[in-house]
C-alpha cells in the first residue's frame, strides 16, 4: 500500500480506497454495510457540513447513532480538521455533563488537518467520578498503524472483526486500522460471542481484535455447541487486560491456524510491547518492547518514583516509555494518583515493572493497587492471576483491609464457575492453591463471593466497585446499586 504523505493522516487512505477498490466493503454491520466509495462519500458530505456550519475544535460524536453510522460521524469530524469526542454511551448523566462543560462550543474556522493535529479524545474511564479525557494527534495512531503491521505481519492488514464499544480505544483502534490499510472492518452494535463465531467462521475476517473476556466467551459458546475448529482466523490480538494463558490451548484448539498475540499498553502509551502467546511463561512477562518504542525502569530519582526488589531480585520501578505513539494530553485529567507522569519526551503511566535478562518487559502491577502486608509488597495483580487460575474461579479481585497486627489483610473477591460440574473450594483449599506458586505471606486470610461481578465500560474488573462492597459488607452498611458479597465457608 501507498505509504506516502497521506498515510500519516487517520482518514486520508479513504480518498485512495474510493478510487482504487471502491466497490470493497468497508464497514460491515449485521447486514448492512457500506463500501468505500460510498463510505468516502458520505464522510466528505459530512466533513463538508461541519466546516459550513463553523462547527467548534472539538465535536463529541453522536452517541445515539448505530456504530456504523458514528464511524461516519467520527471521520466526517477529523476530515474537517476538528477533534472527534468519543463519549460512552453507558455513562451516568452527570459525567456526560461533566464532559459536555469540559469542550468550547465557540464556532471556528480550521485549515486542513496536518499529522501533529489533534484527531480523537478519548476516555479511560467514567463509570464513577470524573471520567480521564485523553487527546491524540493524528501520527501518534498512524505510527501505531504502522507498528501494528511490520510486527505482525499483513494478515494485521486484512478485513478485522472488531466486535466492541468504539468508545473503548482498543476496538476503535482495529476499526481504523482496518479502514486505513484498505482491509475492512466488521463491527457489532452489541457483543455476541455467538455472531462472532458465525462472522469468524465466514471466514471474511483473518484478522480478531479482541478483549481477553470476549475470546473467553467464545470458547465457552463453541463447547456449547460443539463447534468444529475455525481455520479462517489467522491472526488474534489480545489486549485490554491480562490474558490467563492457561487458556491458551483452549483457545489454540478453536482457533488452529491463527497466531495469538497478547500486546501491553495504554491509552496514553499505545503500544509498549508484545508476544506470541506463550503458556509456558511466567504471567508477569508481557513481551519485548515494539521496534520503535524505548523503554526505562526508574527507580528513586524523585518523588513519584517507587523502586524495590522481589522475587529473585528483579528490581523492579516504574516503567517510562518514549515513543512516537504516545498520547498529546490529558483534556479531564482526573485523580492526580492515576494521571500519567511526564519527564521530557518520556511517559510512565504508574505502571511498575522490571526487565528481565532476556530483554522482556515483567509487569508488576499499578502503583496504586500495591498492598503493603507485614511489611513486604504485594500486587493484588499477581495473586488475581493465580486465584483466576483455578478451575472453579473465574475472575479474581484482590484488597488490602486494614490490620493492626499485619498493617493490611490480603482479601479476595471471587467470581465462581457456573457450570454444573463445578465444586466450589473452600478457603483452606483456597490458600492452599495459592502458596503452590506464591509465599505464604501473599495468600489471602477471607475469601468472598460475587456473582454479581462489576465490569468497567471497557470489560475489565471494576475493581473500586468491589472494594466499595467490600468496605460496606466489613462495616456492616448497605448502599443500594452495589453487589452483594457472601463469606466463603
Amino acid at each position: 500500500m501507498n505509504q506516502g504523505e497521506w498515510g500519516n493522516l487517520v482518514h486520508a487512505p479513504l480518498a485512495d480506497w474510493a478510487h482504487s477498490r471502491g466497490d470493497a466493503v468497508a464497514i460491515q454491520s449485521g447486514v448492512q454495510g457500506l463500501t468505500f466509495a460510498q463510505l468516502y462519500a458520505a464522510v466528505t458530505q459530512r466533513c463538508c457540513d461541519i466546516v459550513q456550519a463553523r462547527a467548534p475544535a472539538k465535536l463529541m460524536v453522536n452517541d445515539a447513532l448505530p456504530v456504523m453510522d458514528r464511524l461516519v460521524d467520527f471521520l466526517g469530524i477529523i476530515a474537517s480538521g476538528r477533534c472527534a469526542v468519543v463519549a460512552n454511551p453507558d455513562w451516568p448523566a452527570v459525567v456526560r455533563q461533566t464532559v459536555s462543560m469540559s469542550m468550547s462550543t465557540q464556532a471556528t474556522d480550521l485549515s486542513q488537518p496536518l499529522p501533529a493535529s489533534a484527531f480523537y479524545v478519548g476516555y479511560t474511564s467514567g463509570s464513577t467520578g470524573s471520567p480521564k479525557g485523553y487527546m491524540r494527534d493524528h501520527q501518534s495512531w498512524t505510527s501505531s498503524f504502522r507498528a501494528c503491521l511490520n510486527e505482525f505481519g499483513p494478515d494485521a492488514g486484512s478485513c478485522i472483526l472488531a466486535p466492541g464499544k468504539d468508545s473503548h480505544s482498543l476496538f476503535l483502534f482495529g476499526m481504523l486500522l482496518g479502514l486505513w490499510t484498505g482491509g475492512g472492518v466488521v463491527v457489532q452494535e452489541h457483543f455476541s460471542a455467538a455472531r462472532a463465531l458465525d462472522t469468524l467462521r465466514a471466514g471474511l475476517t483473518p484478522c480478531l481484535v479482541a478483549v481477553p473476556s470476549q475470546l473467553m466467551l467464545m470458547v465457552e459458546v463453541a463447547r456449547h455447541r460443539g463447534s468444529a475448529p475455525i481455520e479462517a482466523v489467522r491472526l488474534i490480538l489480545i489486549s485490554g487486560s491480562r490474558w490467563i494463558r492457561a487458556r491458551t490451548a483452549e483457545l489454540r484448539a478453536l482457533f488452529p491456524c491463527a497466531r495469538i498475540i497478547e500486546f501491553y499498553g495504554s491509552s496514553e502509551t499505545s503500544f509498549v510491547a508484545w508476544m506470541d502467546t506463550d503458556d509456558t511463561l511466567p504471567m508477569q512477562v508481557v513481551g519485548r518492547p515494539f521496534n520503535n518504542v524505548e523503554i526505562q525502569v526508574r527507580g528513586n530519582t524523585n518523588a513519584n518514583d517507587s523502586s524495590f526488589t522481589i522475587g529473585h531480585n528483579e528490581h523492579v520501578g516504574l516503567i517510562y516509555v518514549r515513543s512516537p505513539m504516545v498520547f498529546m494530553d490529558y483534556v479531564v485529567a482526573g485523580d492526580d494518583n492515576t494521571a500519567a507522569i511526564r519527564d521530557g519526551d518520556w511517559l510512565c503511566v504508574r505502571d511498575l515493572g522490571y526487565l528481565d535478562a532476556q530483554g522482556y518487559l515483567c509487569l508488576a502491577g499499578r502503583q496504586n493497587r500495591m498492598i503493603v502486608t507485614k511489611g513486604k509488597n504485594l500486587f493484588a495483580e499477581e495473586l488475581e492471576a493465580i486465584l483466576e487460575m483455578h478451575p472453579a474461579i473465574e475472575s479474581a479481585s484482590v484488597h488490602g483491609v486494614e490490620d493492626p497486627l499485619r498493617g493490611c489483610q490480603i482479601v479476595a473477591i471471587l467470581k465462581l464457575q457456573q457450570a454444573p460440574t463445578t465444586v466450589w473450594p473452600s478457603p483452606l483449599q483456597l490458600s492452599t492453591w495459592c502458596r503452590q506458586s506464591l509465599e505464604a505471606y501473599k495468600s489471602p486470610r477471607r475469601y468472598f463471593v460475587c456473582q454479581d461481578w462489576c465490569l468497567t465500560a471497557s470489560g475489565k474488573t471494576d475493581h473500586r466497585t468491589l472494594a466499595q462492597s467490600l468496605h460496606n459488607h466489613l462495616e456492616s452498611t448497605v448502599l443500594p446499586g452495589l453487589p452483594c458479597l457472601t463469606p466463603l465457608r
